[in-house]
Parts: C-alpha cells; structure tokens; sequence
C-alpha cells in the first residue's frame, strides 16, 4: 500500500452502519425531526455543560496526582472501620487473588463455546453448587450483578410464577434494595406494599414478601411465621441472606423459602468502594425454568468423561425477547471465582470459625457500648454482626468525632432509632479496635 492510500484510509470517514434515508425514517417513525429533538427535555445547562477538563499531563504526573487523591481516602488499615450496611471487611486468603487473576481466567464474557471453557464451566459449577449448599436451596445460578438487582430478578421471577402483579416488602429490607427494586419496578407496573414495624399483612394479591435476615439492621426476623402467612395467601417468600451468617444460621430453606439472593461480596471480595460484586441467586427446583441468569450443567461425553455446558438458557440471547426470563447479560464469572476460591479454600469449618468470630466480637462490643452512660443497644433481639446503637447526640457529631481519633463508625439510622447508629464489627476489627471505640464513645458522651 502507497503512502497516499495510507494517508487517505487515515483520514477517511469512520464506518457507520445507517445512511441519511435510514435516520430519517427512524426519526419519522419515532415523530421527530432531528435527532437534537430527542434531548429537548434536559436543561441546556445539563445539555451543554461546561467541562474545564484541565491540559493533558504526562504519564508520571498523573500517577502522582492520583496518589495524592487516594491519600485523602480513611482506610482501614491506619483507620480502625466499623461500617457495614451490605458491604462488609472480612479477611480475604492470599490464594484468592492469586488465583483468579491468572491470565487464563481474565475472560471477558459468557463462556458459550464449551469446548474451549470447561475450566470456566466447572468453576460456575462449583460456585453453583455451594451456593445450593449455602442456602440449603435445589437449584442456583452462575451469578448475578449484584444482590439489589438479584433481588430485583428474584421479584420478576416471583410475578412470572404467581401471575401476580404486587408485592409485600418488610421494612426492615436494606433501603439500597428497596430504592432498586422501585427502579425495576415502575416499567413493568408491580406495586409495591410495605409491611411496617414487623407487622406483616401479606393478602392474595402479593405475589411474594421480602424478608432480609439478618435484616437491614442486623437483627433477625421470625421466618417461620412470615413464610407460613405468605404461603397460606398464595405467594413466594423471598429471603436476602447474608452467606457469612450461614456459617452459623440455619439456612433460609429450612424455613420453607422459595427463593434465596444475597450479596457475594463478603466471600472474599474487598468492598472496592462499593464494586464489582456478585449476586447469589437460588431457588426451588419446581421453578428453574423462570430463574433468570446462565445456569451451568453437568453431563457425559461420548466418551463417558464429564463436561460442562450453559443449559437451561432462557435468556434473550437464546429464544425470542418476549419469552425472556432476564436481560441480565454478564456471568460476572471473574468476582464469582474469587468467592468460589474463597470457599473452598475456607471450608465448612472455616466459615463456620468465621461466622463465630463475627459473633462473638460484635456482641463483645455491644456489651460494652450498652454499659456506657448515654448509650443503649437492645441485647433482646438476636444479631449477628451488626447492631444499633441508640447515641446521646447525632452519630453526624459522632463521626466527625470518632474520624479526629482514627475510628470509621457507623451508619445514621435515625430515621428508624432517635440518634440511631448502625455499628457493624467482623473478624477483622481486633479487641484492641473495639476498646477504642468503646473509650472514645464514652469520652464523647462525657463531654455531651
């Protein structure tokens, strides 16, 4: 090729796939004129804003700014954390990353060709398999987005199944997962009903109840009485677990649930400033046919050997929209590795000392915090690593307190306690960390 040629292929039109006849009769079809019509709606000031992205730097220059930006972070590590509230510090083994970040699991989509990703496969397998041993459930997926929108599935699922269209949500769910649930929601036009202060009035119209346990402040809800009044009404009970808890707890299927979803993130995967996670996602074997995501397989060979494959694929990828049971279009195969890594690795035994762990220091620290003047935890109702503390002045003051000493407390949940604090304490947080917020908490209550 001539150096000319080679100028004008350089300097040529991109390809685009639609001429000037084709846009207009889109535009014409949709009832507009231009395409500048379909964002007549946004603000100019949100339509044109000004930028002022500063000149390009060097390559060595930005990775010092970077490193100045990241220094402004409170990290655990110089900082003792007592946060939670769905994303959670725990303990990731070595061979975690070590293994997943090889180069032949960095893939980056769903594995359909079989006979190239059996190693990927097998892995979903697995990961399937303990989640089915987790929650005590038939059947589970290879993984969602996250656990909001596995709930939010879960709730589409439901009202596939019942042919419903509401639902009951407790209270106590995770107001991150209610807000996504509403986003899912709205299009297809499920309402949605509120079970206040626990009481619970699940009538034949819901399609399911959504219970978290623990709940969203740490305490446990009475499964077996909400399963047994959202079956007698005709629905599903829907439960948002937390897989380290089920270390210790009994699984959500020993109290008749229908479907299980949870957030992976606590197996192994660092909070990250809130991603990417994995959602866990199982249910009843009678309704695998409206479980949306891939499921992976196992069967023989022609030659007797065994292999996997993605089956069961309702999926808009595979059949006609319409009939689609999710759009949901990533495995988030890489962060299901790495909880897969980090329960075997683990073991039964191994979440087991974890889950007691987590206990035991969270009801040391509630313990202590309830003998503070001023300061009060209802030790009445179970939890297991994340309680609520009632505070003699706003957790706001509190935090700007307890960050001046080196300590991330809680969450503000004042909307739910008066001067409410969510405190949340794993294996992480040493007898050490927790004295020191014990005696920094009394000190702020001495001088209030």
């Amino acid at each position: 090729m001539s150096a000319d040629q080679n100028q004008d292929l350089k300097f040529s039109s991109p390809y685009t796939p639609n001429t000037e006849n084709d846009r207009r009769e889109m535009l014409a079809a949709i009832g507009v004129k231009t395409v500048d019509d379909l964002f007549k709606d946004i603000p100019e000031t949100y339509l044109n804003p000004e930028l002022k992205i500063p000149d390009a730097i060097s390559e060595m220059e930005l990775v010092k700014e970077m490193e100045k930006l990241a220094g402004l972070n409170a990290v655990p590590g110089d900082y003792a954390s007592f946060l939670g509230s769905g994303a959670y510090r725990h303990f990731i083994p070595s061979i975690v990353n070590r293994l997943a970040l090889r180069s032949e699991f960095m893939t980056c989509y769903t594995p359909y060709q079989p006979e190239v990703s059996q190693g990927t496969l097998q892995v979903h397998f697995e990961f399937q398999s303990m989640v089915c041993q987790l929650t005590g459930m038939d059947v589970a997926n290879a993984g969602m987005y996250d656990g909001s929108t596995a709930l939010s599935e879960a709730v589409l699922m439901a009202c596939r199944v019942t042919k419903k269209s509401a639902i009951n949500v407790m209270d106590s769910v995770s107001p991150h997962y209610r807000d996504v649930l509403k986003t899912f929601l709205d299009a297809p036009g499920i309402k949605i009903d509120s079970a206040k202060d626990g009481f619970v009035s699940s009538n034949e119209s819901h399609a399911c109840l959504i219970v978290q346990q623990p709940n969203y402040f740490g305490y446990f809800e009475d499964l077996t009485e909400l399963s047994n009044e959202i079956h007698k009404a005709g629905g599903l009970l829907i439960v948002v677990t937390d897989p380290i808890s089920l270390g210790m707890y009994k699984p959500p299927a020993d109290y008749g649930a229908d479907i299980v979803v949870a957030e992976g993130q606590s197996l192994g995967i660092s909070p990250s400033y809130g991603g990417p996670y994995v959602g866990l996602f199982a249910c009843k074997q009678d309704y695998i046919r409206q479980m949306p995501g891939r499921i992976v397989g196992r069967t023989k060979d022609t030659n007797g050997e065994s292999g996997y494959v993605l089956t069961l694929q309702t999926r808009e990828q595979h059949i006609r929209r319409d009939r689609a049971t999710s759009n949901i279009c990533t495995s988030v195969g890489l962060i299901a590795l790495m909880s897969t890594i980090y329960m075997i690795s683990q073991g039964k035994q191994g979440l087991k000392h974890i889950a007691n762990l987590c206990y035991q220091k969270a009801h040391y620290a509630a313990s202590q915090i309830n003998d503070i003047q001023g300061y009060s935890v209802n030790l009445d109702k179970p939890f297991f690593r994340e309680f609520v503390i009632s505070c003699p002045i706003s957790p706001d003051k509190i935090n700007k307190n307890l960050l001046s000493k080196k300590i991330i407390g809680g969450i503000d949940v004042s909307s739910q306690t008066k001067n409410g604090m969510l405190i949340c304490v794993t294996e992480t947080n040493s007898r050490q960390e927790i004295d020191s917020l014990v005696t920094a908490l009394r000190e702020i209550g001495e001088e209030n």
